[in-house]
């Protein structure tokens, strides 16, 4: 059994029994003047490792004080995508020994890496930075990031079109591939004929036992919404029901 801990927006996190593998946390005051969250770290076990990945630069799933942990936590490592720019003179500008570095590793776009025991690949995103594969105790485990089918209202069809294929192509080294959990897009702001195609692909295209959708900005509503679409009946069990911050779903595997 393992558990996954959804904090808010596209901040999971998940809990092994030697581990806890930490997904674009935030602090939720820099996105205050968009949306109120109330999600919380919860209190994590001082004996187990913890792993911080950012997918992206955005305010909205990297938050640069989470470097600060590494001050009281010698069993931590940062997986941060390369778009995220920590140069000597910025981490010096803002306090921090240059020390950090050491708990960090950059990862770019359509790369594989080992990270202690863990197999880390990574998809590109259409947004920015990029999406996580990761193999490890077993589990296949997909965060998309920003990897999505965006699609906003007003832009046109061929403007969604291009995206559809951009995305169909980013997503080909999943398919034929099986996964325990994924973390993925359901963005309500792409309007009513838009907010679930991305979702929708990966649910009809990509093996995966529990679904999480994900960065949909406080409004929970969608995912029933989505889950009633006729052409989804035998599919909408894989999707797992998010109705507030911080809840905890303990999976069997």
């Amino acid at each position: 059994m393992y558990k996954v801990y959804y904090i808010m927006h596209s901040c999971f996190m998940v809990e092994l029994e030697d581990r806890y593998l930490l997904f674009d946390y935030f602090d939720k005051s820099v996105v205050e003047d968009m949306v109120h969250f109330t999600g919380e770290l919860p209190t994590l076990n001082p004996d187990k490792y913890l792993y911080v990945f950012a997918s992206h630069s955005h305010k909205d799933h990297f938050w640069l004080e989470c470097l600060r942990w590494a001050d009281s936590r010698d069993n931590i490592t940062y997986i941060l995508s390369k778009d995220i720019r920590l140069g000597r003179n910025y981490l010096i500008r803002n306090g921090f020994d240059l020390s950090i570095k050491e708990k960090i590793k950059f990862v770019g776009a359509l790369k594989k890496y080992e990270i202690d025991d863990m197999k880390i690949e990574t998809l590109r995103s259409n947004d920015a930075g990029v999406a996580f594969v990761i193999n490890v105790n077993g589990l296949n485990i997909y965060h998309a990031g920003d990897l999505n089918w965006w699609n906003p209202e007003g832009r046109g069809e061929l403007y969604g079109e291009i995206y559809g294929k951009e995305y169909k192509r980013m997503l080909k080294p999943l398919i034929n591939r099986h996964f325990d959990v994924a973390f993925v897009p359901l963005d309500c702001r792409m309007g009513e004929n838009g907010y679930y195609l991305g979702l929708d692909y990966f649910v009809k295209h990509i093996e995966c036992d529990n679904i999480f959708p994900m960065h949909m900005w406080g409004q929970y509503q969608w995912i029933e919404r989505f889950k009633k679409r006729p052409d989804i009946v035998n599919l909408k069990d894989r999707i797992i029901d998010i109705d507030r911050e911080n809840l905890i779903f303990e999976i069997e595997d």
